[in-house]
């Protein structure tokens, strides 16, 4: 990480010093950047007399002394709270007053780091994401003493390295790690709860929530010892809150040494040769001549379009926004509820998508009992717009649109604490984890009150206090039916 940053800041014009406290290895890490620059000149992004103007910039430091007349010192070292605490009082007797330090912590209170310091106005949290050369977003985080001429100082200059910086305040996980949870939470509730396998969540996520990759091979990726850490981490932090509880399921997998693709084993297999599981795919069934679509499906309703495309006839009448099967079975989309609850009539719930036209797959669940007439036509229906379909079990609020719902509310939760405005929220989950909408612009186009009263539907299944609707959710839901209403 710290080659990473060092390298950003030398291409984009900077005379950069490199410090390590283990002897040789700054100048190793010199020549490791030299090489990278090497790289991309012979790639072509770079121009080899850029490449070594940005190599003389470039020197390591054999002790701290030398960072003396350093204007921007950026820490990335182990993420143990005394060590950055020592290292940042034994700089703060070498570099001038006006200097800023900077850490790159991703799971440290930037205010106890900055805690023994003389000085801690001018301390701040820069978080890159890792490869820092690759990835644009930048946490510019304030601690609690933290000046903000200072905090907008590390800001622009992290606009000037060409990187996106967003600002916050300094909470646990600032506002990807807090914000993101849930896209793993939900996932391991489901897998939990007995209602699907991990491929089928993956792909869920993935062809029908729009998501680059699922959560379970996403967190094989990064590993499933870092990714419990920064869980458990979170939710320590914030006094065990019931949104953040870590999952059991994913702590055994830990302790059984299935740490994902390092070890060669996670969720999914990776020795050579090792077959990757196949999410769960209907077999081919009969659409239905003709459906009646009543009232509106809110989010789901271009799929009437495509089903009158595919030829299925379409009726409409006025009604709560769901579709009746000529077997009588109901289709409705997931609203927290459950298929069990309606014993005395078939419901088969639909899970939301990001674009119905563009997904390549629909989940479906139903109780055990439903009636496999109804089943087969809604697995039917979905066919003939060309989409592979899952059935999975009668899960509450199914996979896609639960998930999306905690994200919208862990997010606008973080706005109405303070510790980002909503635009910068949106614009590090996007870029800072690769969703395909931020939280609050997709709880916008779902609904702020479809995705209040799907919460409202699991907290009462789930009273533990997880998914009751952050007062900043609740509050962007009253403004919309308040707005609707004029």
């Amino acid at each position: 990480m710290g080659q990473g940053i060092a390298q950003v800041a030398l291409v984009a014009g900077h005379p950069v010093r490199l410090y390590d406290s283990a002897p040789g290895r700054a100048a190793e890490a010199v020549a490791a950047v030299a090489g990278r620059l090497d790289r991309l000149v012979e790639k072509g992004r770079l121009d080899k007399d850029e490449r070594d103007a940005a190599v003389a910039r470039l020197h390591p430091a054999d002790g701290l002394a030398e960072l003396a007349d350093a204007a921007f010192v950026v820490e990335a070292i182990v993420e143990q709270l005394q060590v950055k605490q020592r290292l940042f009082a034994d700089l703060e007797d070498v570099v001038s007053a006006d200097a800023v330090l900077a850490t790159n912590t991703s799971s440290l209170s930037v205010t106890a780091i900055a805690g023994g310091l003389r000085l801690p106005g001018r301390f701040v949290g820069l978080h890159f994401f890792n490869p820092a050369p690759l990835l644009p977003l930048v946490e510019v985080v304030s601690g609690f003493a933290t000046d903000p001429a200072v905090a907008t100082r590390a800001y622009e200059t992290a606009k000037r390295w060409g990187k996106t910086p967003v600002r916050c305040t300094d909470t646990p996980g600032f506002i990807v790690n807090r914000v993101a949870r849930p896209f793993y939470a939900e996932a391991l509730r489901v897998f939990e709860e007995g209602a699907a396998d991990p491929a089928t969540i993956d792909a869920a996520l993935r062809e029908s929530g729009g998501f680059k990759m699922g959560p379970f091979e996403l967190t094989d990726l990064i590993g499933q010892d870092v990714n419990e850490a920064v869980t458990r981490s979170v939710w320590e932090s914030f006094y065990q809150d019931p949104k953040f509880t870590p999952s059991l399921a994913q702590r055994r997998l830990v302790e059984s040494g299935r740490l994902g693709r390092k070890s060669g084993h996670g969720w999914f297999p990776y020795a050579d040769g090792a077959e990757r599981p196949e999410p769960h795919t209907a077999a081919p069934e009969k659409a239905p001549a003709r459906i009646t679509v009543r009232g509106d499906l809110g989010p789901a309703q271009p799929l009437v379009d495509l089903f009158e495309q595919a030829g299925v006839a379409v009726r409409r009448k006025k009604g709560d926004g769901f579709v009746d099967l000529p077997s009588g079975a109901k289709l409705s989309l997931a609203d927290g509820e459950t298929s069990f609850e309606y014993h005395q009539e078939d419901i088969v719930y639909f899970d939301l998508a990001l674009d119905y036209e563009k997904a390549g797959r629909i989940v479906l669940s139903a109780r055990e009992d439903v009636s496999p007439e109804g089943l087969a036509e809604a697995v039917g229906l979905f066919q003939a717009i060309g989409k592979q379909v899952s059935v999975i079990g009668d899960v509450p609020g199914m996979i896609v649109a639960r998930t999306v719902a905690m994200l919208a509310d862990l997010a606008a939760d973080a706005v109405e604490r303070g510790v980002a405005t909503a635009e910068d929220v949106d614009t590090a989950m996007r870029l800072g984890v690769n969703y395909p909408a931020g939280p609050l612009e997709w709880a916008a186009r779902v609904g702020h009150r479809r995705a209040a009263a799907l919460l409202y539907a699991l907290h009462e299944r789930y009273p533990t206090g997880r998914y009751a609707p952050s007062l900043g959710l609740v509050r962007r839901a009253y403004a919309e039916e308040a707005e609707e209403a004029r």
